[in-house]
């Protein structure tokens, strides 16, 4: 099994949530609100292009991304900046977004950001959707840990880059700080602020199978680093939480 150098079973992921995007613009409209659809901004572009800048030294094994636009742009921009042969990005299509229910009425960006301030909060409690008959957290949190978890059980790489979705990276991220617990998982999701184009880096200890099988599993995952944005590393100015910032007309 390939580990990260100077260790024994250690691989890295470093988990990306997608540049800015206006959920607000015109490709949202004529695809009649169907946010996969949904490009980078021009300030989302920066973004992406800071993360890759600040990764570029990073030699990445493999990459993988949602499939939608979003993410794939950003993975393509962190990719053209590495130093390195970059790796072909892949699709994991488990890693998108958690599906989101009826906004209902919203007449602006203000309301709609209020309608979504706390949905994250909820997530822990009994049979709890994003938005009304969105999808479950719990199921949300079930395919995508699934997905990472299949990843962690290929061979051949120790390094790689996830360009996913702020539900996701709260879903894993909640996972990975209590034990890789599914259990308690969706009780931290509140926690885990993701701002446009962060970088978190997690690492898990894999070690053989227990039963003796083929294959290796989780001993434990190791939270490095969390919501880094290279393009501004203290955040300074950064006052809005990302559900905020993200339907604020001036998201600077």
């Amino acid at each position: 099994m390939s580990a990260l150098p100077g260790t024994t079973g250690r691989r890295r992921i470093y988990l990306m949530r997608h540049g800015h995007v206006d959920y607000f613009g015109p490709e949202i409209q004529a695809a009649k609100g169907d946010t996969k659809v949904v490009p980078l901004t021009p300030l989302g572009q920066e973004q992406a292009k800071a993360a890759g800048l600040a990764l570029s030294h990073v030699a990445l094994d493999r990459a993988v991304c949602s499939g939608v636009p979003r993410t794939r742009q950003t993975a393509e921009y962190v990719l053209a900046a590495q130093e390195a042969k970059a790796p072909t990005l892949e699709e994991e299509p488990d890693l998108i977004e958690i599906h989101g229910g009826s906004f209902g009425q919203i007449s602006s960006r203000a309301e709609l950001a209020a309608k979504m301030a706390y949905y994250f909060d909820m997530a822990g409690e009994e049979g709890a959707t994003m938005l009304d008959g969105g999808e479950v957290f719990a199921d949300a949190l079930r395919r995508t840990v699934g997905a990472v978890e299949r990843l962690l059980a290929e061979p051949g790489w120790h390094t790689m880059l996830i360009a996913a979705h702020e539900g996701v990276n709260r879903l894993l991220l909640g996972w990975a700080a209590t034990g890789c617990s599914r259990e308690q998982a969706l009780g931290a999701v509140r926690a885990f602020e993701q701002d446009p184009a962060c970088i978190n880096v997690i690492d898990f200890d894999m070690v053989p199978a227990a039963d003796g099988s083929i294959g290796t599993e989780i001993e434990r995952a190791l939270i490095k680093s969390v919501n880094v944005t290279p393009y501004n590393y203290v955040k300074h100015g950064m006052n809005m939480t990302s559900l905020e910032a993200i339907f604020s007309k001036d998201p600077r």
